[in-house]
């Protein structure tokens, strides 16, 4: 304080800051905190805190309203040691931002919620290290269970946390080298219904635009694609697939690829929700009518002329199955792995009925 002018100076702020800050950061209320404005015992605390018996309605309310006043929230790492579950497992994505996840995730979600258990998640994007990274931190968190969409295809990092009580299950991919609960849909048969629905409309020259090839999913869906045109018995020229990045500049080069020169295809299949919405773009660019049906939904596809064909997967069951199975785990039902694999479904809107435009 300037005593000649009676104002405030920089100094006297700066200290005044420094102990708001101190006051309200970091320094969290505890029991003996609760204990003192209650005039209790900590025992007394613990047993309000942790439901307990043995405490007069009188003396429960003074602790609660102290521990309201102080905005006190009990610490359960004592708890967890007690006990060695914490009431949370993890979500290893792929992309967060990637719509397939949305409703996958929200599903364990719902099903941790329903069995009182927190959940955290993270993004591995495609990266191997990273999805190890993120799925060993979240171990060392004392997560109860995983749930991991896999990037990399060596998952024998987690044996050591299986082993230790680690519940686990891979979903939408299965874990490499290892034997674990796996949740998937059906991608080579999705695939190839996609791609015989194509031919069954007329179609010969065929385009299979996809993920890395690496990737399971990816993988699978070619695999589909492959068995339908041998069904047919058409041979598959090497211009017709392409693997690789979903980016729209690898995508829509692919696509204005296998559109040009004397025999472009007459349609194509795309492999993920990613790969659809470019090669959209690219069609609408077109004159020429080239049917399209892509693996996996897309928000307002029906809304589209003409509207979008689909092997549509459901995300939702893939992310319930999982989580049900996780805690199945936990509850010490379930000891031998499984491969579940659940179905896909053709979803006929128009662009995958288009007939050969020659």
């Amino acid at each position: 304080m300037d005593h000649r002018t009676g104002h405030r100076t920089v100094a006297d702020a700066i200290r005044r800051a420094d102990g708001l800050t101190a006051a309200r950061y970091g320094n969290r209320p505890t029991m003996k905190d609760v204990a003192a404005r209650a005039g209790v015992g900590l025992k007394t605390v613990s047993r309000v805190v942790n439901g307990e018996p043995g405490v007069t309605p009188d003396t429960e309310r003074r602790v609660q309203d102290a521990i309201e006043a102080l905005g006190f929230r009990r610490n359960d790492s004592a708890r967890v040691l007690r006990k060695g579950r914490t009431a949370s497992i993890g979500l290893v994505l792929e992309d967060l931002a990637d719509p397939f996840y949305g409703p996958l995730s929200r599903a364990v979600e719902e099903v941790a919620r329903a069995h009182g258990a927190l959940l955290i998640n993270g993004s591995s994007a495609e990266d191997p290290d990273r999805e190890q990274e993120l799925a060993l931190a979240l171990c060392a968190r004392r997560v109860d269970g995983l749930v991991v969409i896999p990037a990399g295809d060596d998952h024998r990092y987690l044996e050591p946390e299986i082993r230790a009580g680690v519940a686990t299950v891979f979903v939408d991919r299965p874990a490499g080298r290892i034997d674990a609960d796996v949740v998937l849909s059906d991608n080579y048969g999705g695939a190839r219904d996609g791609v015989a629905h194509l031919i069954a409309h007329g179609h010969r020259r065929i385009g299979f635009i996809g993920d890395m090839p690496r990737i399971h999913t990816a993988a699978e869906r070619l695999r589909g694609y492959r068995a339908a045109m041998e069904d047919a018995g058409i041979p598959v020229a090497a211009s017709w697939m392409s693997l690789g990045v979903t980016d729209p500049v690898r995508v829509r080069r692919a696509a204005e690829e296998m559109l040009s020169g004397p025999d472009p295809v007459t349609a194509i299949f795309a492999g993920n929700n990613r790969v659809t919405v470019t090669v959209v773009r690219v069609l609408a660019e077109h004159t020429r009518r080239v049917a399209l049906v892509g693996f996996d939904d897309i928000e307002l596809a029906d809304l589209l002329q003409p509207g979008l064909t689909v092997v549509a997967q459901d995300a939702a069951a893939l992310g319930r199955t999982a989580a049900e199975r996780l805690f199945r785990q936990l509850d010490g039902t379930l000891v031998t792995p499984e491969r579940i694999e659940l179905p896909t479904r053709l979803v006929t809107r128009g662009s995958g009925e288009l007939p050969p435009a020659d």
